[in-house]
């Protein structure tokens, strides 16, 4: 086997060995529908197993209708192909530090392992009585909210009380420029197909959200970082690539920025505001992490009036993962066209989910709940900070706020090792290269303050670091 085969192959039996290896190949197309498979005697020799064991390996795939076989002749790779995995679009990084290794470790995590790397809360600080109060209360309601397709915008009422929640940020949008989606991935992705073409560049911060590189692959665009300062992006390397790629699209966090923590600053908002006038340049600002704010910082859409910026955020950060419920605000004139791609992609909005965030928004409740996060996270990082700072993990910004804690590891620590070695712990790190698309961030890790409060976390890293 090739080295890649092999990295791939897992640790499972030898049945399951040779089956994974078949999967592999299908997968990255070098088996392709109707192509004969390996011999069994000859399989058996590259596999270095017995012949037994492929012939149950491929009885096995035969029985999933993976590949198919014919009396006399052999089996053959069954069609059609199975959809291109996104882990094979484009070079393949190791899975250490894979933005989707990253995300999958993260959200299959049984109760047992720990996730200083992963992107939520944890359940106990979410508002587990409310929810269940509203679900009560929805359950007494409207057959029609239970049963019915939401219409193509989404709840009036509820884009209504966005729209003020919006403009305590400055952010002037009316109802019937808002639009809801299941989350803040979907509004992005929504986004994405009305405003991409494959091929079209898109510029991110580097380092950014690894989400964002995944699902910009997945629409085949070429992506272009631009290095972040602790103030913004750096606006002379940003104004070179304007020049130099001509970008469709850029999509960055304005406020409490992910991975770093750090927040635009109001000279570098007016700069890059110019800039994007005078290229044609349109914004994405994903702004989910709003709620975790003690003082607003400027939004780019507050600047901009909605005319080049486009208002994205969600609840699954501050409500509940499981409820997905996130929002467009977009140019007016945009609101046709997006409305009809919805249509086309989802039908009608989520209604029960909807009714669910409304419910908890207008009861007085989540202003108190959004309150003591705020509280519990300033804690949260402080004492993970004094945590990190003796084993020689140190922060990148001065007094970050949040979730995210962003820190330096001593010279010569790789990030991605650290990554593994934890893992072994079962302990789910977030490693810096996963945020960045120049790879630039290899002595950093990204730490979720709330999700770091357990002892075996540092201990896991200072074994790790000794090694």
């Amino acid at each position: 086997m090739d080295e890649q085969t092999t990295a791939n192959v897992g640790s499972g039996t030898l049945v399951e060995s040779v089956m994974a290896t078949i999967r592999h190949r299908i997968a990255a197309r070098s088996l392709t529908p109707g192509t004969r498979l390996p011999s069994i005697r000859a399989f058996a020799k590259t596999m270095q197993v017995s012949k037994s064991t492929v012939v149950e390996a491929y009885e096995r795939l035969a029985a999933e209708g993976i590949i198919r076989s014919r009396p006399g002749s052999g089996f053959y790779a069954a069609g059609p192909l199975a959809p291109l995995s996104l882990a094979e679009i484009g070079p393949r990084l190791d899975r250490a530090v894979d933005p989707l290794w990253v995300s999958r470790q993260s959200l299959e995590a049984g109760d047992g392992v720990l996730k200083p790397g992963c992107g939520w809360l944890p359940a106990a600080w979410m508002p587990e009585a409310g929810l269940r109060r509203a679900l009560r209360t929805m359950a007494r309601g409207d057959d029609v909210t239970l049963t019915d397709y939401g219409t193509p915008l989404g709840l009036p009422p509820l884009r209504h009380l966005l729209a003020r929640r919006m403009a305590e940020h400055g952010i002037e949008a009316s109802p019937d420029q808002i639009m809801l989606t299941e989350s803040g991935t979907q509004a992005i992705d929504l986004l994405c197909r009305f405003l991409l073409e494959p091929g079209d560049t898109v510029l991110v911060d580097d380092p950014c959200y690894f989400n964002f590189h995944a699902l910009l692959r997945a629409h085949r665009a070429k992506v272009v970082g631009v290095p972040y300062t602790p103030s913004g992006p750096d606006i002379e390397l940003f104004a070179q690539a304007l020049i130099e790629h001509r970008p469709r699209l850029y999509i960055t966090n304005s406020a409490l920025h992910n991975p770093t923590g750090a927040i635009l600053s109001p000279v570098v908002a007016h700069r890059l505001l110019k800039l994007a006038d005078q290229s044609d340049l349109t914004i994405i600002e994903d702004d989910i992490f709003a709620d975790f704010e003690h003082t607003p910082a400027p939004r780019l859409a507050a600047f901009d009036g909605l005319g080049r910026v486009v208002h994205i955020g969600s609840f699954s950060k501050t409500l509940s993962a499981s409820v997905r419920c996130g929002f467009i605000a977009a140019p007016r004139d945009w609101m046709e066209g997006l409305t009809d791609l919805k249509i086309a992609t989802s039908f009608g909005s989520g209604r029960l989910a909807s009714e669910l965030v409304l419910t908890l928004l207008k009861d007085g409740s989540y202003r108190k709940h959004v309150d003591l996060l705020r509280t519990r996270l300033s804690r949260a990082m402080a004492e993970t900070g004094s945590r990190l700072k003796p084993i020689g993990i140190m922060p990148w910004i001065d007094q970050p706020t949040g979730m995210f804690l962003w820190c330096r590891l001593p010279e010569g620590v790789d990030a991605a090792e650290i990554a593994r070695r934890a893992l072994s712990a079962n302990v789910v790190l977030a490693p810096g290269n996963a945020f960045s698309l120049s790879q630039t961030a290899s002595r950093f890790l990204r730490f979720n303050v709330a999700q770091s409060a357990d002892e075996r976390i540092f201990r896991t890293l200072e074994e790790a670091m000794s090694r």
